[in-house]
């Protein structure tokens, strides 16, 4: 996996000696993500340049930039490091406290009013406590981004992340919950005991089987929503795309046969959805056995890597694997979908040249467009679950509210997950959302 380094890089003030570094670095085949110019200083300027560096494979980029004439690196940032530092979050009082009346009124002896009103009426929690404004974001550690089985504690700053973007996009508080347990039976009893304290649970960064498991016991003992991210969310923006790609290209996605590479949470929950959602033909492809005779039970086909390739109209590929899919491979009029990051299992621009009709990567569908509205939909609705109609709602209202040049709009609009979170509240709220959602592939 790829991780930014950040270097300062002191260079002559003169015409061509940023290129010079540029170049340096584009001929070591690493990506620029991010340039800034700190300063100048006389006739130096200090840039901060942000690379996507992979440590066992940087190709000598940071001798080489030393050996130019005009340039020289004077030292590391540490931004990403300092904006995590003390944590990303924190909980705070939607109450002023400044008068002993008031401590008396949200504390002892008042508080003792409303405690024994839930008592008597187990459903005023939802009126006079925060759970209608709380998730719980639970995780083992056990599948980490792309960084796998890291545990609990180096997964904590990743759902801090996670509890970053629900207060700021939706007005969710998300609370990590860091659960130190692989056993199924242990995790769910231990989800199930604390979940009185949220309003859902959000499921994240659980390796497959596992979360599937754990997500079934817990739709089973609980009655508020629960959802594994890694699954639903990614499902939900995945659709999103597929839809706005099919319709720029004239193709119908439910009469497509859509191949799906990967098939651990997130492409178990994309080839899921993709069947309730009416594609007639999903086929998928895993090296582990387990994860294509699951596909298998829940109605789709399983293939080879080629075999999938020489037979999907669409391909979605999710596999972490830089360049598994062989231009070769490519047939032409497909649509290819190639989500891992950083690196796709093929290039949207060598899908193109050899044949494809439409191509993306996972720079355009990003999981952090569906969570923030679908959690905040199913509070807003008082669900007990999710169904498959707040899921297609999700997915219906990102796809419309996507810009001509993109196929999902801009993660960062508060607009977006607001109508999201409409839209999914009413799915919640109308007569077809009253079945459950299964989830059992």
């Amino acid at each position: 996996m790829k991780i930014p380094e950040i270097l300062i890089i002191e260079s002559a003030h003169k015409p061509g000696s940023l290129g010079k570094i540029l170049t340096v670095i584009g001929e070591a085949g690493i990506v620029v993500e991010h340039l800034n110019a700190l300063r100048r200083d006389q006739d130096q300027t200090i840039w901060e340049i942000t690379l996507e560096m992979d440590p066992e494979t940087d190709h000598g980029v940071i001798d080489k930039l030393n050996e130019l004439p005009n340039a020289k690196i004077i030292g590391r940032s540490d931004r990403i490091m300092d904006r995590h530092r003390d944590g990303k979050i924190r909980m705070t009082s939607r109450l002023p406290l400044s008068s002993i009346q008031q401590l008396r009124d949200i504390y002892t002896p008042g508080v003792a009013r409303v405690s024994l009103a839930i008592q008597k009426d187990p459903t005023l929690q939802w009126e006079y406590t925060a759970l209608r404004h709380t998730v719980a974001i639970v995780t083992n550690g056990t599948a980490v981004l792309g960084l796998g089985d890291v545990g609990v504690a180096a997964a904590l700053p990743v759902m801090e992340g996670k509890s970053a973007l629900f207060a700021k996009l939706i007005g969710i508080s998300g609370i990590p919950i860091l659960i130190d347990e692989k056993d199924p039976d242990r995790l769910i009893d231990t989800i199930c005991a604390i979940a009185p304290s949220f309003g859902a649970i959000q499921l994240e960064d659980i390796a497959a089987p596992l979360c599937f498991e754990v997500e079934e016991g817990l739709k089973a003992r609980l009655d508020r929503p629960v959802m594994h991210d890694d699954q639903h969310g990614t499902a939900v923006v995945t659709l999103a795309a597929l839809i706005n790609a099919a319709a720029r290209v004239d193709v119908d996605l439910r009469d497509s046969v859509v191949g799906q590479i990967g098939l651990g949470a997130a492409g178990i929950g994309i080839a899921r959805l993709l069947r309730s959602y009416g594609v007639k033909r999903v086929l998928g492809t895993d090296l582990r056995d387990y994860a294509v005779e699951r596909l298998e039970r829940s109605g789709g086909e399983g293939r080879s890597l080629e075999a999938l390739m020489a037979e999907a109209d669409i391909v979605v590929a999710t596999t972490g694997v830089p360049g598994l899919i062989k231009p070769e491979f490519v047939r032409p009029g497909q649509i290819i979908l190639a989500l891992s990051n950083p690196d796709p299992e093929i290039s949207p621009r060598k899908a193109l040249q050899h044949g494809a009709i439409f191509a993306a990567d996972g720079g355009s569908v990003n999981n952090a467009l569906g969570f923030p509205g679908l959690f905040r939909g199913a509070l807003d609705a008082c669900a007990t679950r999710f169904t498959d109609e707040m899921l297609f709602a999700a997915a219906h209202t990102l796809a419309s509210l996507a810009p001509a040049d993109a196929l999902v709009p801009y993660v960062l609009d508060p607009e977006v997950h607001a109508k999201v979170a409409e839209a999914v509240r009413e799915a919640a709220l109308g007569p077809a959302s009253r079945g459950t959602m299964h989830l059992s592939i």
